[in-house]
This record gives C-alpha cells, structure tokens and sequence, in this order.
C-alpha cells in the first residue's frame, strides 16, 4: 500500500518534569531528549510503519536541525522529498508531566510544501492514501488525486480555497483552532471525525449517518500524549485506504492514539537532547 503525507517538520526537544512551572519558576527536569515531530514527522512514521513506507512531502532548514531532521526520518522509513530553505530549521520545546500532557512552544517561522516547489506531486496520483497537514491549495488539489485524502480541520481556510472533496476531515473537539461545522467546506467531506481524548469521538457522514467511538486500551504504561492526534490521523488514512469501513476505520484509528500515548514523545525511539 503507498502512503503520503504533506505537511511540516518541527525539530522539537522534551523534558520531563513532575509539572509545567508557573511563571518565575524553576523545575528540574528527570529526563530530556529531541526528534523530529511536528504534524508531519509524526504522522508520516506512524504510516511508514503501518504501510512499511511512506513519502513526506515537507520543508526543511539547510541547517544542522534540518540535516539531523532528514537523517532521522529516513531511518525511521520514511522517504522525505523535501525543498531545502535558508531559514533555520523551526523548533520546538515541550515539557512532558507526570499525568503525561504535553505542553509545546514552536520556535521559527512556520516552512511548509507548496505545490511550485520541485517535489514529487505527480507521484501521488499513483497513491493509495494520503493525509493533508499542511501546505497550499494547490497542494491540496495535488494530493486529491491520491485514492484516498484525509485532511487536518487545522487547515481549514487552506481546504476551503483548494475546494476539493475530503474522504475524511480530523479535528480534536477540544481545541478551539480546529473548529468545523457543516457549511465550512464545499463540497462537504465524506466522513468528519472529532476527537475527545479520553472520552472516544465522535463521527458524521456526509450522507446524514453519525456515531461515536471509544478509545482503545493502551498497549502498555502511560508515556505521554504528544503525537496522539496525529497518530490517529494517520490510522485513518491507513484504514480508509484499506477499505475499512467508517466504524472500522475509526476504531483502528484510535488503536494507533492508544499506542501514542504508550511511545515515548513523537517515535518512541529518540536521540538524547
């Protein structure tokens, strides 16, 4: 099965602290590493390892952060096209607490694919699935003629201009940026998933059918919840590109957020700070 995804790299460094300090505080840290993350980092490793591949289409500094960005994401099995820009690599800094939230700050301007850069957009036309971080419109047009496109509500006003159907719209149902209501893209995605942590999600159809899911079991102990959404949204791109049904599909999309919250920041395996 072949994979994309579009979107942007963050290299981004974890702490681990008992809590987030309160203004003018100090914290000691228990523990500290860096990777590769962002929307795109994680979701196309997650793919890389459902699909045992997958291209990212992305921006990357011409700097260190880049180059480690790019050597860690091959190893990991991803197949990274990306257009190499002179400003630094965009950062970011995340403490992990006890109860396993993630709080992040991006440092950087935000470097994302477009569809003028010298990338490989015709190879998604032979493209099973693909899931739509971030990018241009055109980009989005590209990406539609993958079998399958699923899109991140945090880029709305980006799906609105390409005005192209979605298979799937995600969006977390807590975060006031990726709020959608019926109305907002035209046409209208064929299935629309918000999440609620914990609590499951909820999912709606364009054809008027809805329901909810529950969350999966953790694999294993509680690490943090850095990732999880993007996890899921990957699972979904993978099961819809299966063939899964919406029920199906939804249900192995929350497998893969459980299995998030059980990894280590954005891959589980990571190189010291």
């Amino acid at each position: 099965m072949r994979t994309a995804v579009v979107g942007h790299v963050e290299w981004v460094e974890f702490a681990r602290v008992n809590r987030v300090p309160i203004a003018g505080e100090i914290v000691q840290a228990t523990e500290v590493w860096a990777e590769p993350a962002g929307g795109g980092g994680v979701a196309s490793v997650q793919l890389a390892r459902l699909a045992g591949g997958c291209t990212l289409l992305t921006a990357l500094g011409r700097d260190e952060l880049g180059e480690r960005a790019l050597t860690r994401l091959t190893g990991l099995g991803v197949r990274v096209d990306a257009r190499r820009h002179e400003a630094p690599q965009r950062r970011g800094f995340t403490f992990v607490d006890d109860a396993g939230e993630r709080t992040i700050t991006i440092i950087g301007q935000k470097h994302v694919p477009r569809r003028g850069d010298d990338l490989s957009w015709e190879r998604l036309a032979e493209t099973d699935a693909v899931y739509f971080v971030s990018g241009d419109a055109a980009g989005a047009r590209a990406a539609r003629r993958a079998r399958v496109l699923v899109a991140t509500a945090r880029v709305l006003p980006v799906l609105a201009e390409a005005g192209v159907e979605l298979d799937a719209l995600v969006r977390s149902g807590r975060d006031r940026d990726e709020r959608y209501v019926p109305g907002d893209l035209d046409p209208p995605p064929r299935l629309a998933v918000a999440t609620a942590g914990s609590d499951g999600g909820i999912w709606t159809t364009a054809d008027g059918r809805s329901g909810t899911y529950e969350p999966q079991p953790l694999p294993g102990a509680l690490e943090d919840s850095y990732g999880a959404g993007d996890s899921f949204a990957a699972g979904l791109t993978y099961a819809l590109g299966r063939g899964h049904d919406v029920e199906a599909a939804v249900a192995f999309a929350a497998a893969c957020a459980s299995a998030a919250l059980a990894r280590r920041g954005a891959h589980g395996r990571a190189e010291p700070s």
